[in-house]
């Protein structure tokens, strides 16, 4: 085993080198592809769902079917850390930790391919495109990976800030829904010394952001929650002679829930139709980056938490899902899902630092989550 580990970081780092981004994950794919093949999987499935790759493993006819996924796609984030395996791809790196990710789930069919079960079915799920919110939706949609007909799915993601391989599970879902938005407003252009003459949308533009900010209920525990961060604005150009007509403001929102996303999509609406209604503005509203909330299914739970107790492994129960999005939640519409969080150190830098790393010591820690897991199922 301890060469299999020695193994399982040299493909990390490797990874962790040539990364990609979404929609462009033909290379991490390929080497992912070379290294299960040795392991002599009973069928390997190409390009589900885009790059998507499903590895399974059939050991009989009845029994569970299982699947573990892992994510494919890297961010567009310069990497400036002195690391021997610095990102090659300039400015893309793996700074949400799927490189170790892929590792992990990667080392499962070595695994796999010594195994006897008597029973069931495990398929190796690698998503693409999991950093836009498309991925898992489209792997959805691929009849191939219907037809795996899965009972059970599994996921893991690192936490920094969170003490080395301590295991997170939460009953209330493992992390937020998660939407973007863009507003256009389209006024009438003037002369800057007779801005009367005109419809300048930067009033409306100070209104919006004034309104949204009165729908935050920022309080985790409350099952009202919502986030609205602005994360972009434009009006006009450097021009002094000109009032401008344009302008547009760009925000993303989370939830716990999708009524609740759905209740606060209604009132942004709402608040920009009145604003650019008092203000005579024209407006465009669109909606993109969708990630629905990740659901904890409780069988699954019960599963991962039983795993990390016979494995010794320290665990800490979280009363709220994590504000991130994660895709994952797309698959928690069609199937019982599991997804725990796995403690990647006090001290690393978060994810999408410019500086993080995923740390190679949790690399066994999740191999062994994941293989309790399955033995737990497919000997029952």
């Amino acid at each position: 085993m301890h060469k299999m580990s020695n193994e399982l970081i040299r493909l990390r780092r490797k990874l962790h080198q040539y990364p990609e981004l979404s929609l462009q994950e033909s290379e991490t794919v390929s080497r992912i592809d070379a290294f299960v093949q040795q392991f002599n999987p009973t069928k390997i499935l190409r390009n589900v769902g885009g790059y998507g790759l499903v590895v399974c493993y059939t050991f009989g006819d009845v029994g569970s079917n299982i699947g573990i996924r892992c994510e494919l796609d890297a961010l567009p984030i310069v990497e400036e850390n002195d690391l021997p395996y610095q990102s090659k791809n300039k400015g893309v790196s793996h700074k949400c930790g799927h490189d170790g990710h892929m590792a992990i789930v990667a080392g499962l069919s070595a695994w796999l391919a010594e195994q006897n079960f008597t029973q069931g079915k495990v398929s190796l799920i690698f998503q693409g495109s999991e950093e836009n919110g498309k991925g898992a939706s489209q792997m959805l949609q691929d009849d191939r990976f219907k037809q795996l007909d899965l009972d059970y799915l599994f996921a893991l993601h690192n936490i920094p800030g969170e003490e080395l391989h301590k295991v997170l599970v939460m009953d209330n879902g493992f992390s937020a829904e998660v939407l973007s938005f863009s507003v256009v407003l389209r006024g009438k252009e003037a002369h800057a010394a007779e801005p009367d003459k005109g419809l300048n949308p930067a009033l409306a533009l100070a209104k919006i952001i004034s309104g949204l900010e009165e729908l935050n209920v920022r309080h985790p525990e409350q099952c009202d929650f919502a986030v609205l961060t602005p994360v972009h604005i434009s009006m006009g150009e450097k021009n002094y002679g000109i009032s401008p007509a344009l302008g547009e403001l760009h925000y993303t929102i989370r939830t716990w829930s999708t009524p609740k996303m759905e209740l606060l999509k209604e009132y942004i609406k709402e608040i920009i139709a009145n604003i650019c209604a008092e203000e005579s503005l024209v407006h465009t509203v669109n909606w993109f980056e969708y990630f629905p909330a990740a659901a904890n299914n409780s069988e699954c739970n019960t599963m991962i938490r039983n795993a990390s107790t016979s494995l010794g492994i320290k665990q800490a129960e979280r009363s709220y899902p994590f504000k991130f999005g994660e895709d994952f939640g797309w698959f928690s519409k069609d199937y019982k899902t599991g997804m725990f969080g796995l403690g990647a150190g006090q001290d690393t830098p978060s994810l999408h630092d410019k500086n993080y790393d995923f740390p190679d010591e949790l690399i066994p820690t999740g191999l062994n989550m994941f293989k309790t897991i399955i033995t737990n199922i497919l000997n029952a």
